[in-house]
């Protein structure tokens, strides 16, 4: 049987994670910091055994011994925001304490969940991995490169999303919210296409990588998205669409946008992501693991409507 260790367990991917690998039977040591992981281990449906252990990536000596025994590591923990030092401390230091520890377990697989941050700004187009430069350009995404790097020079592999949406999305929608409820009515007819994933899709793929024979996998880093990528204008409808707000076209070009909030960085952040296409080219991580994609953002996104209903009403 698989032993596999989910760190971030409780955390939005981590949570997804979880449930996938024990719907394949894996034994599972969920690592978690403060929240209790999701779902409670009598709730995952495996016929493996299940241990919570609690560890601190920003204090390495709470990481001795958490990897005996395991089989393969599914990395999904990172400092999101904060200060610099926090994400140095959780992102860079603590990745490189976390796989020093694995390695010294015998831990045979290494899997990263990373980002297509760390590409910075730019404008991509079926792009793939050997053909790009990183260029982060902001703390998080810069220790997370860091953390990339440990994982490769350990032999692991990391896959990198570019925007994770579904059950657990604190980050994407409803910055997509604040964005929209900024603007003049009418959602915005960018053309612009983005690589999209759900967190539930996203899971297989992290957990087909843990599970895949090594003769499988060809590359050490992987997109990671649905391959058929979605315009800004048809992301952006969905979720007016989802939050009630007007979701008529003829919004404000790219142009007005970046006039008219001009003073509000962070929709200068989010207009910048969704001016220029963001399309990464996931189909050698699917034709590796030999799967087949769900249907993709227009039909797998209303499902998860109730949840973010919920979570914009509640802001």
């Amino acid at each position: 049987m698989l032993t596999i260790m989910i760190t971030g367990a409780a955390g939005f991917v981590g949570s997804h994670v979880t449930r996938e690998a024990g719907r394949h039977g894996a034994a599972l040591t969920m690592m978690t910091h403060h929240r209790p992981p999701a779902p409670s281990a009598s709730a995952l449906p495996t016929a493996g055994p299940v241990r919570v252990v609690r560890a601190d990536l920003a204090e390495p000596r709470s990481l001795r011994g958490v990897c005996e025994g395991i089989d393969v590591l599914v990395h999904c923990a990172s400092r999101i925001g904060g200060t610099a030092e926090d994400n140095e401390a959780v992102n860079a230091r603590g990745t490189a304490a976390l796989v020093a520890e694995a390695r010294r377990a015998g831990v045979s697989r290494i899997v990263y969940l990373g980002t297509a941050s760390v590409y910075g700004r730019g404008t991509y187009h079926r792009a793939r991995p050997e053909r790009l430069t990183r260029r982060p350009s902001s703390p998080t995404s810069r220790t997370r490169a860091a953390a990339e790097d440990t994982v490769l020079d350990a032999g692991g592999i990391v896959l990198r999303p570019h925007l994770v949406y579904g059950r657990g999305d604190r980050w994407v929608v409803p910055g997509l919210v604040r964005l929209l409820s900024a603007l003049p009515a009418g959602v915005p007819d960018w053309t612009a296409r983005m690589s999209m994933v759900s967190a539930a899709e996203l899971a297989t793929l992290l957990v087909g990588v843990a599970r895949a024979p090594a003769t499988s996998l060809t590359a050490s880093v992987y997109h990671a998205a649905h391959p058929r990528p979605v315009t800004a204008g048809a992301l952006l409808a969905a979720v007016a669409r989802c939050a009630g707000l007007p979701s008529a076209g003829g919004g404000a070009t790219v142009d007005e946008a970046r006039a008219l909030l001009a003073g509000d960085a962070y929709a200068m952040k989010a207009i910048d992501m969704l001016a220029t296409s963001h399309w990464f080219d996931s189909a050698p991580l699917w034709t590796d693991l030999g799967m087949t994609p769900g249907p993709g953002f227009e039909e797998e996104f209303p499902a998860t409507g109730e949840w973010y209903r919920e979570l914009v009403r509640a802001a």
